[in-house]
């Protein structure tokens, strides 16, 4: 593994161990789940899920490989690799194999590139090919940084308060046809963005 993991994974242990991380909601408690955020809470997702050998999918691309290095840096499993316009289809077949396998995961249902806040269909095609239940995630933290990125990435500030809160499982049945799946498409992204919402107001009651 890389010298950049190897530091990026420490600075991330080291930062999230200052923040006032507490969580709400039914936490998955059997093996397969797919968790699932939006890319902008990467950084808090992936600190909250260390050390679970969990997979998380990721691009081709250089960023990819790096991103690897500190995730297994993070103690997740090694990650199914592909994207939309390389590898796209040989990376939902791993995905589904690995959850077949009894393996859960997190995806980030907007990423790798975007656009925010746009579910793609693929994590929709994984739970109903394999009937793993999606556990979407909601994020919140003060004081954070919003960075200028197309994800507008989430960075909470050393000793920030930091929220994440389980949402309902949601299953898709293996007989959901493309209206079915793009309407649980659709209540997937509405309900991230209410926990989203919800975390936000956790922070106010703390």
């Amino acid at each position: 593994m890389s010298a950049f993991g190897a530091l990026a994974a420490f600075a991330i242990r080291a930062l999230g161990a200052s923040w006032r991380l507490a969580f709400a909601g039914p936490a998955p408690t059997r093996d397969p789940f797919v968790l699932v955020a939006w890319h902008r809470g990467l950084l808090v997702a992936a600190y909250a899920h260390r050390d679970r050998g969990l997979w998380v999918p990721l691009s081709l691309s250089r960023d990819g490989e790096r991103a690897e290095g500190v995730l297994r840096r993070l103690g997740f499993a090694r990650s199914p690799r592909g994207s939309s316009s390389r590898g796209g289809s040989a990376l939902l077949r791993e995905m589904i194999r690995r959850v077949r396998a009894g393996e859960s995961g997190g995806v980030l249902p907007d990423g790798p590139r975007g656009p925010a806040f746009d579910a793609k269909p693929g994590v929709l095609a994984l739970a109903a090919a394999t009937g793993a239940p999606l556990i979407p995630i909601g994020i919140a933290a003060a004081p954070a940084r919003q960075l200028n990125s197309w994800d507008r990435a989430l960075v909470p500030l050393p000793f920030a308060r930091v929220r994440v809160v389980y949402g309902s499982a949601l299953e898709i049945p293996r007989s959901a046809d493309a209206a079915a799946l793009a309407s649980a498409r659709t209540r997937l992204s509405e309900e991230l963005h209410r926990l989203d919402r919800e975390a936000k107001q956790e922070l106010k009651r703390a």
